[in-house]
């Protein structure tokens, strides 16, 4: 058993110490290694840049020479059969995938944090968590995944186990004095942590996310754990989530939670938007954490691994995270195509879909998802917006080929039965394989067109199977996704923008749009147009009381440089999508839970 122990010696500092102690083998070399990345967020992180101090001994105190390979990896050689690795993390991340320490709370992953011994990776790991010795950090609580020990209490520092070094990393730690609410289902406990102060209805969130947990169990037929946590770092302004088998770290508004004081029934749209969060989250444990790509099996954490299957493993489980609230009956199927549209008119507004494939976005995740630029809205396309189309084609369409005895829903459970189950990694040609046999016909063809083709996805005649016809609206207004079904003009700028003390600042531009005629760019700062200082409501005022092709000055900063151009007024592109409900019984057909009937 190779054994770590973690103690935040000094919150002020954003510091933890970790010591590793491992049986040696006399004269043997042992490699020590930090990931440079962590599954489900595909981007080189180089974690090992925050390790600020290390040094080794052996069983008699005698120091140990440490010599570094590379940036993340160091050798040793052993002298006897003791060895003890002490370092310090610096922890000031306050996201979803590394570190954080201060005199509030501490968190950690395991990625960021836990040098593995690569000779030993296979053995048991033992945890001892450490409290603080800053007095006012006597309430503080532990909440992870991470089995705990005998003697070890729910929520008590102390020893924890993990099967070896890859299981270890996968269950992230919270500490803190942070509150927890409790629900069970299916024999399965269930913990909601926050990790700092808000004001939303906990009870109310326990009843919805049951729910959506039953949903999910339902779907896929079993639960692959014991117990679950949701833990969530609030703050003033964040979004995002991060996967694990029996855990997930969520970040969000600390408004975003339904409010107590509410009484009307209809839910916020940043609570429904944290509840969807949570079931894409949620559903992760059987999709990509378990159900994973062939490249995935065994995971190298030390360089990229690339696959072209994540349009199915993020596309798919986008596609229900919203629609399993319409299923739970926590929004009305109207809101649910409501929200629907939305994202097809993130795919459809710009000309990512035109320049790029899901399978190649999934291939270059690590480079242009992943670090997105200025370009991104014109020149890359989202497989988690377009693989969710992808997704909703595919059970439209096996429903429809097996007069509605099938769906995705039975996709997800065979794949569950026989890549989940036996951790066996899929390939593309698995989900074409049981479509095919699910359709009772080959959809081959159709299916990999629209995996590898550059093309836009068109889903009327699928939807109108359904009885959904799907629309295509001009912008109601400039800086919005909110269409509008009247016919008549509607200025557009084929731009987005944020208010600030100064102006707007540009944080996308549309290929081809009057902005980019007007050659305005990402971070400019837009002061004025027509001479009239520029606000969120000025500019809109002015677009609208212009007719088409009005030329208006405008000025912008770019850097400290003062640009002058001309903006030449246009009427909206029919860019926006939005769906519609025109017959209600064949709508039932696609509403239908298959998986679980």
């Amino acid at each position: 058993m190779i054994q770590y122990q973690i103690s935040p010696i000094n919150p002020n500092s954003h510091l933890f110490e970790v010591l590793l102690s491992f049986k040696s083998t006399p004269g043997q070399s042992y490699t020590l290694s930090l990931p440079a990345w962590l599954p489900g967020s595909y981007m080189i992180r180089d974690f090992a840049k925050n390790i600020t101090q290390i040094s080794a001994i052996g069983g008699k105190e005698q120091a140990i020479a440490l010599t570094k390979l590379d940036k993340q990896t160091w050798s040793l050689r052993a002298f006897d059969g003791q060895v003890q690795v002490r370092y310090q993390v610096f922890a000031f991340d306050l996201s979803v995938r590394t570190a954080y320490l201060d005199s509030q709370r501490g968190f950690f992953n395991g990625s960021s944090t836990f040098l593995q011994v690569e000779e030993l990776s296979e053995l048991s790991c033992e945890l001892i968590i450490q409290p603080s010795t800053v007095a006012a950090h006597n309430q503080w609580r532990v909440a992870t995944g991470l089995m705990r020990a005998k003697e070890t209490e729910k929520f008590k520092f102390g020893r924890y186990i993990a099967d070896n070094y890859q299981h270890l990393i996968d269950c992230p730690v919270a500490l803190g004095a942070f509150d927890c609410t409790e629900f069970t289902v299916e024999g399965v406990v269930h913990h909601l942590v926050f990790t700092s102060k808000h004001y939303g209805d906990t009870q109310r969130l326990a009843d919805d996310m049951s729910k959506l947990c039953q949903h999910h169990i339902n779907l896929f037929g079993e639960a692959p754990f014991k117990e679950y946590w949701f833990i969530t770092h609030l703050q003033a302004q964040g979004f995002g989530g991060l996967e694990h088998k029996n855990s997930t770290i969520l970040q969000a508004s600390r408004f975003d939670l339904h409010n107590p004081e509410q009484t009307t029934a209809d839910l916020t749209d940043n609570y429904k938007t944290f509840l969807s969060l949570c079931s894409h989250e949620y559903f992760h444990a059987w999709n990509v954490c378990r159900i994973k790509p062939k490249e995935f099996v065994p995971y190298n954490l030390k360089k990229e691994s690339y696959t072209k299957q994540l349009w199915a493993f993020e596309g798919i489980t986008s596609y229900y995270d919203d629609f399993s609230l319409y299923r739970t009956g926590l929004i009305d199927f109207e809101n649910y195509l409501t929200i629907l549209a939305k994202g097809a008119t993130r795919v459809h507004r710009g000309t990512g879909e035109l320049k790029q494939s899901i399978t190649a976005s999934s291939f270059d995740a690590w480079t242009k998802f992943y670090q997105q630029g200025p370009d991104a809205v014109n020149n890359i396309v989202s497989y988690y917006a377009k693989g969710a189309l992808i997704a909703l084609w595919l059970d439209l369409t096996i429903r429809s080929k097996s007069n509605n005895q099938y769906s995705l829903d039975t996709l997800m459970r065979e794949l569950w039965i026989h890549f989940g189950r036996t951790s066996t990694g899929t390939t593309e040609e698995d989900f074409i394989n049981i479509a095919n046999l699910l359709c009772g016909e080959d959809i081959s063809s159709a299916f990999t067109h629209h995996l590898y083709s550059s093309e836009r996805i068109d889903l009327s005649q699928e939807l109108a199977n359904y009885g959904v016809e799907l629309q295509k609206q001009k912008f109601k207004k400039l800086n919005s996704l909110e269409t509008t079904s009247t016919t008549h003009y509607h200025a557009y700028l084929g731009a987005q923008y944020k208010a600030q003390a100064l102006g707007l600042t540009i944080t996308q531009v549309l290929e081809n749009s009057p902005a980019a005629r007007a050659g305005l760019a990402v971070n400019d700062i837009l002061i004025a147009v027509d001479n009239i200082k520029t606000t969120e409501q000025s500019i809109q005022a002015i677009f609208d009381h212009l007719p088409a092709d009005s030329e208006l000055t405008c000025h912008f900063f770019r850097d400290d440089q003062l640009l002058t151009s001309t903006i030449k007024t246009t009427d909206s592109p029919l860019a926006g999508i939005v769906l519609k409900v025109v017959d209600n019984n064949l709508v039932k057909n696609w509403q239908e839970i298959i998986a679980s009937a």
